[in-house]
C-alpha cells in the first residue's frame, strides 16, 4: 500500500517516509513515543499516524495457516521476494527468498550454505531493479564466529557475480556498514535478539533480511534426548517469533540448518546398510518451514582457468516435492 492512499496530510507522509518506515505493520508495531523519536512528529500527529495504520491493517488480516499451505501471502506486499542474484538459483526459488515465511537451508558442513547466506546479505542492499531489497541484513551467529574473511571477499567478487548491475553502483554500495551481526550462546540471547533488538532494526528499515545460522545449534546443546516435548515448546515459540517478524515487516527469513544421518538397512538384515542425511530436528521444525533448500556438494570439480572449484547442487523442497 502507497502512503497517499491513507488519510493523511502530507506533512505526516513526508515525515514518515524520512524515517524509512516501508509499510503499515512497521507503524503499528511502534509505541507512540518510538514514532515520536523516528518521525519528529507531534503527539497528535502520531496518534492520527496510529489510526490510520490501524484502519489499514484491518483491511490487510494477518496471514492465516491456511493460506500459508497455499502459498497465498496477504501481505501489503504480496508475492515479494529478494533476488539471490543468480539467474539459474532464482529459476529454482521462483523468483528469490520469499518474503513474510521461513526458507530453511541445510547440508552437510562445507556444502556452502554460510557461502549462499552472505551472497543473500549483499543481495538485500542492491535496489528493487537489482532484485534487491534496499535494505541490509541482520545475521544472527548460534556457534561459529561471523566469517567476516569470507565476507570481504565476495564483496571483492560482486563486479564479477553481478556483471548485471553496473560497476558505479557496486563501488557506491557500503556493504559491511549494512549488515547487522548478533551472537547469541544460548537460547535466553536469542530470545532477546528476536524480541527486541530485530524487531527495532526493522522498525528504522535498516534491515529487510534475517538470518539464523544455525537453528540447529541451541536447541541440540541444551536439550538431551529425553527432553524433546521442552525443545519441542521452545521450537515452537522461536518459529512463532520468526513467523511474527517476517509476516509484518514483509521480511524474507532465511534459517541455515544442520543435517542428520539417516540409516536405511538393506533388504537383507545381515547385509550392510547405506546412510543418507536429512536437515536436523525432525517434524517439529519441518511443519514451520514454508521452503526447504537442501544443498550438496559433489564430487565433481569445474575449472575456468587456474581455479577450479567442486560443483554443488541444490533442491528446493516445499510443501510439494519439486
Amino acid at each position: 500500500m502507497n502512503w497517499d492512499q491513507l488519510e493523511l496530510s502530507p506533512r505526516i507522509i513526508a515525515a514518515v517516509r524520512r524515517a524509512k518506515l516501508q509499510s503499515v505493520r512497521e507503524v503499528v508495531c511502534l509505541s507512540s513515543l518510538d514514532l515520536q523519536t523516528l518521525t519528529g512528529l507531534s503527539l497528535s500527529d502520531v496518534q492520527q499516524l496510529l489510526t490510520a495504520a490501524a484502519t489499514a491493517c484491518r483491511r490487510h488480516p494477518p496471514v492465516t495457516a491456511l493460506q500459508l499451505q497455499r502459498g497465498e501471502y496477504p501481505s501489503i506486499e504480496s508475492g515479494l521476494r529478494l533476488s539471490v542474484g543468480c539467474p539459474v538459483l532464482d529459476q529454482l526459488l521462483r523468483g528469490g527468498l520469499p518474503a513474510g515465511v521461513i526458507t530453511e537451508l541445510s547440508g552437510e558442513s562445507g556444502a556452502g550454505k554460510t557461502q549462499l547466506a552472505l551472497q543473500l546479505c549483499l543481495s538485500v542492499q542492491y535496489p528493487a531493479e537489482h532484485g534487491g531489497l534496499n535494505s541490509g541484513a541482520l545475521y544472527i551467529c548460534t556457534e561459529d564466529s561471523f566469517p567476516i574473511k569470507r565476507l570481504q571477499q565476495l564483496i571483492r567478487e560482486q563486479p564479477s557475480l553481478r556483471s548485471d548491475v553496473p560497476p558505479s553502483l557496486i563501488s557506491s554500495l557500503h556493504f559491511s556498514n549494512n549488515i547487522y551481526i548478533e551472537h547469541t550462546a544460548d537460547l535466553g540471547s536469542l530470545q532477546v535478539c528476536l524480541s527486541r533488538r530485530a524487531p527495532l532494526l526493522l522498525a528504522q528499515g535498516l534491515v529487510r533480511l534475517l538470518v539464523v545460522d544455525s537453528v540447529a545449534a541451541l536447541f541440540r546443546s541444551e536439550f538431551q534426548a529425553d527432553d524433546w516435548l521442552e525443545r519441542n515448546r521452545q521450537l515452537l515459540t522461536f518459529s512463532s517469533a520468526l513467523h511474527r517478524l517476517g509476516q509484518e515487516f514483509t521480511t524474507p527469513v532465511l534459517c541455515i540448518n544442520q543435517v542428520t544421518d539417516v540409516f536405511n538397512q538393506s533388504d537383507n538384515s545381515l547385509g550392510p546398510s547405506s546412510s543418507s542425511v536429512s536437515p536436523a530436528l525432525g517434524l517439529a521444525w519441518a511443519n514451520q518451514v514454508m521452503v526447504r533448500l537442501i544443498l550438496r556438494r559433489l564430487r565433481e570439480t569445474v575449472t575456468r582457468g587456474d581455479q577450479s572449484s567442486i560443483l554443488r547442487s541444490l533442491r528446493r523442497t516445499g510443501v510439494k516435492e519439486d
